[in-house]
């Protein structure tokens, strides 16, 4: 989403073809309703459910602002810290002051939040003290946006990993061009802190080459020679690591990295050397990191996105339990993980890590000064750029499964066992099976169509031919439309596979994965008579589910302290007290990270998808019954792909998987329910009710509790 003055300038995905097109949209024309889907899956509503957070910044702001100034809120989305200020300086009423002086500036770039400020501002009669402006903080000129430099700057440009959104150019432009000398902020400061850790699942998420070795199938994704072929993006990945807590071991104590001081202009970049010593034996797999906010000047309030396991710093004075730990699941605000390069680094107790952390505009690294291989595999990744590509840490680790590997090779095999394909295709993104199909099927010809990776996935096929026994003109790279145009009646695809799996949706409802049978659709007309399709079906599954930490970040908003906020639910698909008529949207999520969970009923398949005839319309229902006693919150959905007509070989993607997301759909409200068997009043089963358009990729669920 982009925006130029009254414009909206809207980027929509259809999730089946992976085509996108800027849609623009005139202010007055842009319709809050119209943009319901597109503000549900952003983090604001997550972020006002936060508690926590929303009274250490009432606290805060009380605390630095006690008397009429001018006050600039940069990334002001509903205006909650904008009429908090307007608050402290005694101004909750409508009448207009004159001057800057008890004035608002709030700043706010992007327009669906601008028009839905607007409407929580009148709705607490905030209208007239805050002045709101669609801009970028960095466009923003006093004597023409603002009337004089602003006294006091609140602001919570924050991401998980404290940069990502900008905040070192926010604040030197802020401090350069919009403030006075010597400014009040809220917050005050910010400090980083990281801790080592050893993890064989996360490991896992980022070492295939080290992990195919005790792989016996011969596949070899990532050749000793070419260790940088297949790796994850060096960068710190956001992840709820309490959901690791199990298979992390603790190396060190958590060390502080840096400060950043929002009342002063921040540098752009800065290095430091860190000594960090081993509290056990073990091999340093990840650093683990978090930040601690201090939101007032004196030190008396403060935030924390530590894991659980973290108790406060004892070098911070006045730190209580409440604000310290991070009692209250939310998702806005992760912990960060950085994985170590390779396989690690082996330690003894007592033995000193020396660590050179260092920070950018936007981003933190580390280098193990230990590790001479950090320069070695910096030499290899430039040297590697041509083919190199780079996946999510879910990929890397689904690739490292022996379990997942034998099942798709299996089916390989099973395909071939009556004849040997002349012609493969691989519909989308799927490394593995690319790779896996030139290996086995040495009579034939592969097309992978890596419609998201082409070029690249193309070098890297031909990079790694030798190691995995293949020659290079086995296989090669084309264009869906390429490939419908050079085939003729003589040369038919007896073959074709899929994850399915495509690059760059990582974040996408399970069924948005079904643009495989899109793609395959458009192969009809050049398929061979009885060609193998694999998967051969997609079974939609769902369980109802105890969502506790979850449905409480989604529900919908009322009094935030002291300010309505129930005018934003619709916008921003919350989930409980809606309206008659109006539905929250079923959103993705990786449930295993959700907080606290549990399974109330057993799985029921809802539908099928038929993948060996064209994509169609479809629908299907399913009686669910519960097994447990307690609270649901809601039913999570996901796909199985059954990979042959037998269905012998069926790869879930359901919440015990950490590879992929599920679809949450929760409740308008918690239902008590219980077990079937059960003699309470409580509720026994639901129905679910299911229907696919392919015109939009869209699926509806409905439910009723019986």
């Amino acid at each position: 989403m982009s925006t130029t003055g009254s414009r909206m300038f809207q980027l929509k995905v259809d999730p089946l073809t992976g085509k996108s097109e800027w849609v623009v949209i005139e202010e007055h024309e842009a319709s809050l309703d119209t943009t319901k889907q597109l503000l549900a899956n952003t983090s604001y509503l997550d972020m006002l459910n936060d508690t926590r957070r929303n009274k250490a910044y009432r606290e805060a702001i009380d605390k630095t602002i006690t008397k009429p100034c001018h006050v600039l809120d940069i990334g002001a989305g509903t205006g909650f810290l904008s009429m908090m200020a307007a608050r402290a300086m005694g101004h909750g009423d409508s009448v207009e002051s004159s001057g800057s002086k008890g004035m608002v500036t709030a700043c706010e770039s992007y327009l669906p939040m601008v028009k839905l400020m607007r409407k929580v501002l009148h709705a607490n009669g905030m209208q007239k003290k805050i002045r709101i402006i669609n801009k970028r903080s960095d466009e923003l000129e006093v004597g023409v946006d603002m009337p004089s430099c602003a006294d006091v700057l609140v602001s919570e440009i924050l991401d998980s990993e404290l940069l990502g959104e900008g905040l070192i150019p926010t604040l030197q432009h802020a401090h350069d061009k919009l403030l006075t000398d010597n400014p009040k902020t809220v917050p005050y400061r910010a400090t980083i802190y990281g801790q080592l850790v050893e993890s064989a699942d996360l490991w896992k998420m980022h070492d295939l080459l080290n992990n195919e070795k005790g792989v016996l199938d011969e596949i070899r994704l990532v050749p000793e020679e070419m260790d940088a072929a297949l790796s994850v993006k060096r960068q710190q990945f956001s992840m709820h690591c309490d959901a690791l807590k199990e298979d992390i071991k603790l190396l060190s104590e958590p060390f502080k990295v840096f400060d950043f001081d929002f009342w002063k202009r921040p540098d752009s970049c800065r290095e430091t050397e860190l000594s960090v010593k081993a509290t056990d034996t073990g091999t340093i797999h990840a650093i683990i990191s978090w930040w601690l906010l201090q939101l007032d000047e004196k030190g008396t309030v403060f935030y924390s996105t530590a894991p659980k396991w973290i108790s406060c710093p004892s070098n911070v004075e006045g730190l209580n339990a409440s604000n310290s730990c991070c009692d209250n699941w939310c998702d806005h605000w992760k912990q960060c993980v950085w994985f170590i390069p390779k396989k690690g680094l082996s330690l003894l107790k007592d033995e000193e890590v020396n660590l050179l952390a260092a920070h950018t505009d936007t981003t933190f690294s580390y280098e193990m000064k230990n590790l001479s291989q950090n320069m070695e595999l910096g030499r290899r990744e430039l040297s590697t750029q041509k083919y190199q590509i780079t996946l999510p840490p879910e990929k890397i680790a689904l690739y490292s499964d022996v379990s997942w590997r034998c099942s798709m090779l299996k089916a390989i095999k099973n395909a071939m066992k009556q004849k040997m394909p002349s012609l493969c295709v691989v519909v989308d993104d799927s490394i593995f099976l690319a790779v896996a199909l030139a290996h086995l099927t040495k009579g034939s010809h592969v097309v992978s169509l890596f419609p998201g990776i082409q070029e690249k996935g193309a070098h890297y096929l031909q990079a790694v031919a030798a190691s995995n026994g293949y020659s290079k003109d086995h296989i090669e790279v084309q264009k869906m439309c390429e490939l419908l145009t050079s085939q003729n009646s003589t040369r038919k695809i007896e073959l074709i596979v899929g994850e399915p799996f495509y690059y760059g949706n990582n974040s996408v409802l399970p069924w948005q994965n079904l643009r495989f049978w899109k793609e395959r659709s458009l192969l009809d007309s050049i398929l061979s008579e009885g060609a193998v399709i694999m998967p051969c079906k997609g079974l939609l599954k769902a369980c109802a589910m105890s969502l506790p930490d979850l449905w409480r970040s989604h529900r919908c908003l009322q009094d935030i302290e002291g300010f309505d906020h129930s005018v934003v639910n619709f916008t921003l698909g919350a989930c409980g007290g809606l309206p008659p008529g109006q539905e929250n949207p079923t959103l993705p999520f990786s449930i295993w990270q959700c907080g606290e969970s549990k399974k109330m009923s057993d799985i029921v398949t809802i539908m099928e998808f038929n993948f060996l005839g064209p994509i169609s319309p479809c629908s299907g229902k399913a009686k669910v019954q519960f097994i447990a006693h307690g609270k649901c919150h809601g039913f999570v959905l996901w796909i199985d792909w059954v990979m042959d007509t037998e269905e012998s070989i069926i790869l879930s993607t359901g919440p015990e998987q950490r590879y992929w997301k599920q679809g949450v759909k929760l409740l308008k409200e918690p239902v008590t329910v219980a077990s079937h068997k059960s003699t309470t009043s409580d509720c026994h089963s639901a129905e679910i009710k299911t229907s696919f358009d392919p015109s939009t990729g869209d699926l509806i669920v409905d439910y009723a509790f019986l």
